[in-house]
């Protein structure tokens, strides 16, 4: 007989399995071999950090869904441990696993703000916001060591450079408050905190490492009394399992100084649906069947919708209804539309000037 706390959820991490990507060519299936080796207990995961020699830093974007032209990610894999996040197969392109390898084998670039200095300079270049945190998250944990996100914002700050940011941090966000506050007066920043929940506890399985309710509130606090434009995503939206906080997040948002909103959809993209299928059964299995059935009549009876223009929302009479919940709720709390981004400035925008190898004369 197997051992059952073999297969118990990891302490601190979201995926229940490392699930092989969909570009590889093999599968495995563990198999008793005799030894008992389905008894041993499993070793102790650790996060492992290395840097990834990227070539270009700036991501083009095309997408109707998104008011974003150009965006970057400072971080591949996210040690916030989503179940749920859409960017996990992302890391099938690396040959490893978009479950338990996604969020404790980590990149980050650490070139960023060189490569982005040799873009912003290319006269080819037009200026238009940059997002940060559109894959994965700029101010999970490991930017306290690395500072890549840090790095780049003082680049773009610099520069007069506009950018806007999407975060489940609290406090790394609030290390930066002084230099977004100093951007904020220029017109050149705005900040959106992602809130999916408000109950402590369904966010300590739904994202282990991600900050507390309590502390993204403060975050917006901290960033609208510091005169940084801050707006909250409720993302995402999980029918039959976080839809109904809907309003609360919204009047909880709006008491600590956010000024817009928007929402997200449960997106399964590739191997995304057998994760989240595995956290529901092993976290909330009574919920199991119903919050996929949801799901599925959210996305046209299949798991997911990639479609433009619905893939964000969802199609039929829920999406129609919580779309209508959610305009209303807004109105009520006079909150704006996240997607005017608070009409950043690009006027501003000045090019690196790159250093010279000539010494100066004075």
């Amino acid at each position: 007989m197997s051992n059952p706390d073999r297969h118990a959820p990891r302490p601190g991490r979201g995926a229940a399995s490392n699930p092989a990507g969909r570009f590889e060519p093999t599968r495995t299936v563990a198999v008793d071999d005799g030894w008992g080796i389905l008894d041993e207990p499993l070793p102790k995961l650790k996060t492992e950090v290395r840097a990834e020699a990227a070539k270009s830093i700036i991501a083009c974007n095309a997408s109707p869904d998104v008011p974003f032209t150009q965006s970057i990610n400072p971080y591949r894999g996210c040690e916030h441990a989503c179940p749920y996040c859409f960017a996990r197969p992302s890391h099938a392109y690396v040959n490893l696993s978009p479950g338990l390898d996604f969020e404790t084998r980590l990149f980050y670039k650490a070139d960023a703000a060189r490569l982005l200095a040799k873009e912003l300079s290319a006269r080819s270049y037009r200026c238009s916001p940059i997002a940060l945190g559109t894959n994965t998250d700029p101010y999970q944990p490991i930017e306290r060591r690395y500072r890549v996100t840090r790095e780049i914002l003082e680049l773009l700050s610099a520069c007069d450079h506009p950018a806007t940011i999407v975060t489940k941090g609290a406090s790394l966000i609030g290390r930066d408050i002084e230099l977004l506050a100093s951007m904020a007066k220029r017109r050149l920043v705005a900040a959106f905190i992602s809130i999916t929940t408000l109950d402590r506890n369904l966010k300590r399985k739904l994202e282990p490492r991600a900050a507390s309710p309590s502390a993204r509130l403060e975050a917006v606090r901290r960033l609208s009394e510091a005169g940084v434009p801050v707006g909250v995503m409720v993302a995402p939206v999980i029918p039959a399992l976080t839809d109904h906080e809907l309003e609360r997040i919204l009047e909880s948002a709006v008491d600590a100084g956010a000024t817009s909103a928007g929402y997200v959809m449960l997106r399964l993209p590739h191997e995304v649906a057998q994760l989240f299928r595995e956290w529901l059964e092993t976290h909330e299995p009574l919920k199991a069947s119903h919050v996929m059935s949801r799901v599925r009549a959210l996305r046209a009876g299949r798991d997911n919708d990639p479609q433009f223009g619905t893939r964000m929302s969802g199609t039929g009479t829920y999406a129609r209804l919580f779309e209508q919940r959610f305009a209303l709720a807004k109105r009520k709390l006079g909150l704006a539309d996240n997607d005017a981004r608070f009409e950043l400035d690009t006027s501003r925008f000045r090019p690196p000037v790159p250093a010279s190898p000539q010494q100066s004369l004075f």
